[in-house]
């Protein structure tokens, strides 16, 4: 049995976390047509890396959001709630998946990170 390395937490389980995503970063540079389409890529690369799952699901409102103003025009940013969930299934990719929530704000302003309860 190996031994736990002392200061490293367990990373996994399940947890839910608030985040704000620049998009306006994201796809600068980026062709009007391709705008949205990278924005969502984005979204999902970030939620890999910071929940560290491979399999990662895009809620429909998120898409909405994202697409509400057409392909070029994105917000500039958003708060999403990236939740890791428990699979029922076993697809051999890992036990566990992200769920990318929206979370509509009224300002941007002071926001940090927020670790919020497991749903």
């Amino acid at each position: 049995m190996g031994k736990k390395e002392k200061g490293k937490p367990n990373p996994l389980g399940e947890v839910s976390r608030d985040y704000t995503i620049h998009l306006h970063k994201a796809v600068h540079k980026e062709t009007f047509k391709r705008k949205a389409p990278r924005a969502v890529s984005h979204i999902v690369r970030f939620a890999q890396k910071n929940m560290l799952t491979e399999d990662v699901r895009v809620d429909p409102q998120l898409n909405e959001a994202i697409w509400a103003r057409g392909i070029r025009n994105l917000p500039r940013r958003i708060r999403v709630r990236l939740q890791r969930k428990k699979k029922e299934e076993d697809d051999g990719k890992g036990k566990y998946y992200t769920l990318a929530q929206y979370v509509p704000v009224e300002s941007f302003a002071n926001l940090k990170t927020e670790i919020t309860k497991a749903q």
